[in-house]
């Protein structure tokens, strides 16, 4: 057995790691982990000739959605912000294509497809709703 002793963060600790990482504030950012968390899940029956394949395709660009998000966050300023947005919208959209040839192949179910689908609109508006915020159209 370890002497060592577990010691909790103080206050001052848990308020300095928010200003460090302020992407774990946002909504989108943890709507895109439980995106990715849900694909995991729904990959996981598929064939075990697809485990580099199909799957880590899936999860690979599901991972990089709110990977993209916290970089974005961690960079210079709201242009780079929208640039990373803008790449983790696109890895959104290449789950979707992926799920779609799952699905055809018969190792995504028509339910899972469908709860996958309606969290990719829900986070698709998400984005779509902070890039907008931060790069307003010219008057």
């Amino acid at each position: 057995m370890s002497n060592r002793q577990t010691v909790k963060p103080s206050n001052r600790f848990e308020k300095m790691e928010e200003r460090y990482f302020p992407f774990e504030q946002l909504e989108v950012y943890r709507l895109a982990v439980a995106f990715a968390t849900d694909i995991y899940r729904v990959t996981r029956p598929f064939p075990a000739d697809e485990r580099f394949g199909l799957t880590n395709q899936l999860r690979r660009a599901a991972a990089s959605v709110s990977l993209n998000i916290a970089e974005g966050r961690g960079r210079g300023g709201d242009k780079e912000f929208v640039r990373f947005l803008m790449i983790a919208r696109g890895s959104l959209f290449e789950v979707m294509a992926a799920c779609q040839i799952a699905e055809s192949l018969n190792y995504l179910l028509p339910d899972d497809h469908r709860t996958v689908r309606t969290q990719a609109h829900e986070l698709t508006a998400r984005l779509m709703s902070l890039i907008k915020k931060l790069n307003p159209p010219s008057p």
